[in-house]
């Protein structure tokens, strides 16, 4: 199978200028014809609006550009861009980094998951394997390691990977009512997907994540200048776990509720 046809992948940028690289958005346009890249102009105040429109100028119909008006944050910029992309009919979605940390180069072994009707989400994972390209400091690793166990505990699942910033979904109705709502938290709204499929699994609507949703080891990861791990951002995350558990836990979710 090659690529899934009509995938959209969504790309949220917020003052993106200095790590924004038209050639390789450029690169997958041209080698991927069923690709569509929709990017989400989440209030820019640097040269990043210019830089879209000159990726977008090659293609009006696969390459677009979604203004918001002024900074949402992350979460909301992937979402707004993704219930767009459903809405299009696209067979998968999904969204990827600006940085492309993740480099688009992914895609078709991402999609090659999707033979197995089963899967309704591939997630990319930065696994440290021989033959494969993960460049990424060691404070990064461990703190991933211990937000994945964090989030594994809490989720009752076990996935070594919830912060990779390539994801990839099925065009499915319980999928579009994942991305209907806004989300609980702006930072690890990853976390907050898996707690949403699990509300579909345990109706029965959806397969049980364990075998619906698919960890993906990437070829190719690397740390891109400009993108830190403070302190604060830890204790964010932490706290998001915490409000995500809060909002989430079993009892708080009745069968059907969005």
């Amino acid at each position: 199978m090659g690529i899934v046809p009509k995938t959209i992948v969504v790309i949220p940028c917020f003052n993106e200028a200095e790590r924004l690289a038209p050639a390789d958005y450029l690169a997958a346009w041209r080698s991927l014809p069923d690709l569509s890249l929709l990017f989400v102009d989440d209030g820019s105040t640097d040269a990043t609006a210019s830089l879209v429109s000159e990726i977008c100028e090659h293609d009006s119909e696969r390459l677009q550009r979604m203004q918001l008006p002024v900074n949402q944050g992350k979460a909301e910029a992937v979402r707004l861009g993704l219930v767009h992309a459903l809405a299009s009919g696209a067979d998968v979605v999904g969204y990827f980094d600006a940085d492309l940390a993740t480099p688009l180069s992914e895609l078709p072994g991402m999609l090659q998951e999707f033979a197995n009707p089963e899967i309704y989400a591939v997630f990319g994972s930065r696994v440290g394997l021989l033959g494969r390209r993960i460049q990424r400091s060691q404070l990064r690793h461990y703190f991933g390691r211990a937000f994945a166990t964090a989030a594994s505990a809490m989720l009752g699942i076990a996935v070594y990977d919830t912060q990779c910033g390539a994801k990839l979904f099925r065009n499915l109705p319980e999928i579009r009512d994942v991305f209907a709502q806004p989300f609980c938290v702006r930072w690890t709204f990853d976390v907050e997907i898996l707690a949403r499929c699990l509300r579909y699994t345990r109706s029965a609507t959806l397969a049980p994540v364990e075998s619906g949703i698919v960890e993906h080891p990437v070829m190719e990861w690397r740390d891109v200048e400009g993108s830190k791990l403070r302190v604060r951002d830890g204790l964010r995350a932490i706290l998001e776990l915490l409000r995500i558990r809060r909002v989430y836990r079993p009892r708080s979710l009745p069968s059907g509720s969005a």
